[in-house]
């Protein structure tokens, strides 16, 4: 590989890492306009192996508004980040998988019950397996489908 291929596939393991590290702040954040405008026109999400549903990343976005919004705090930690390029219509580096395990505590709101301030409700695990395609406006999500693999409730 030349010099300027080694630089471009490094940007794009930072745009895509960014792009990923932007999802877990958007949600945990509850940020679901810079959530929705993270994917693609026709992107998706499927959260049905956590309890939830899967669609459009609007439709999705306004079902996580309502019910992550017992939750005080949400804090997703996004590691072991497996990235692998791809080649739409010969343009090699155009697509991405991402594959990437999170760990996520959250805690429900006041007055949602009666545990410790400050520790966490409810705690969960699982991986993300992202789809992600580079556009104009830079790399967005196509897909992500959630497999949560475990899950602790306090109490």
């Amino acid at each position: 590989m030349t010099q300027r291929v080694e630089l471009a596939a490094v940007m794009d393991r930072l745009a895509v890492d960014g792009l990923v590290t932007d999802y877990a702040v958007a949600v945990d954040d509850g940020d679901w306009t810079a959530y929705t405008e993270l994917f693609t026109s026709d992107g998706r999400a499927d959260y049905r192996s956590a309890g939830g549903i899967e669609g459009d990343a609007e439709i999705v976005a306004s079902w996580l508004a309502e019910n992550l919004q017992v939750f005080a705090m949400r804090q997703h930690l996004i590691v072991n980040r497996r990235v692998r390029f791809g080649v739409l219509e010969q343009d090699t580096g155009d697509t991405a998988r991402v594959q990437a395990d999170y760990v996520n505590p959250m805690r429900l709101a006041a007055g949602q019950d009666d545990s410790a301030a400050g520790a966490p409700d409810f705690v969960c695990g699982g991986r993300y397996s992202f789809g992600l395609l580079r556009t104009d406006d830079g790399w967005r999500v196509r897909e992500v489908v959630v497999r949560e693999k475990w899950r602790r409730v306090s109490g």
